[in-house]
């Protein structure tokens, strides 16, 4: 059976640094099920064709095309049902939700914590891309966004509910990580893999959790190769 995750990198193909492909992987990684990689960048929209999409994850899992990182965690619970991610019935509708919190409150402060440091790792040839894209949707400039100390504020007062958690659990799902943990993770993977910017002393047990993450599935997130490892 061949699986193939095209993947966002950065100025060198060894960097990886999409939330969204994290999720995946850590996902693809909780079932056991073996993938290979695409290294993909922003301006290669061509080699996406094939998927009538844009934009990355995209999951080639033999002939079937799915795209979307929650809708690739959904394909992958119910065509590969042991250890399910995400769940069924209540337990999806919750993971649901989360994903929007995640993506509409904590994602966006994150942003402001490592905007200049993300730009500084994306491929030279999408920096231009990167730049009016994001500033469009921000509607303001990326320099005038970075703002890594009052994103620490902003990530405080979010990551509270998270914190209260982690006080009586290991992970957000329990003893072990699941479909909550992934999707936090992979926006703090994000920023871990291309700045080395601190979610500051507030989120002393965001952080803890986050280091046991990298941890799990064999490693497979601490192993990974960020700027820290560029000269």
């Amino acid at each position: 059976m061949t699986r193939t995750l095209y993947d966002l990198c950065g100025r060198d193909e060894r960097l990886r640094f999409s939330p969204y492909c994290w999720r995946v992987r850590m996902a693809l990684a909780h079932k056991g099920l073996d993938y290979d990689t695409v290294a993909w960048r922003f301006e290669d929209k061509q080699a996406l064709a094939f998927a009538d999409y844009d934009k990355v994850p995209v999951l080639l899992d033999n002939e079937q095309v799915i795209t979307d990182s929650f809708d690739i965690m959904r394909y992958l619970d119910k065509t590969y049902p042991e250890a399910p991610v995400l769940g069924e019935g209540a337990s999806y509708q919750r993971a649901l939700f989360f994903k929007y919190f995640v993506e509409r409150s904590v994602t966006p402060a994150l942003f402001r914590l490592v905007a200049m440091d993300l730009l500084a790792a994306i491929h030279p040839d999408d920096r231009d891309y990167f730049r009016k894209t994001r500033e469009a949707r921000f509607g303001t400039r990326l320099e005038a966004l970075h703002n890594p100390e009052q994103a620490r504020q902003q990530l405080a007062t979010l990551l509270a509910p998270v914190r209260d958690l982690l006080r009586s659990s290991p992970f957000l799902d329990g003893d072990a990580p699941s479909g909550a943990d992934y999707l936090l993770f992979g926006s703090l993977m994000w920023a871990h893999t291309v700045s080395l910017e601190t979610l500051g002393e507030e989120n002393a047990l965001v952080d803890e959790w986050f280091k046991r993450m990298l941890s799990v599935h064999d490693g497979i997130a601490g192993k990974a190769f960020t700027i820290r490892d560029l000269s």
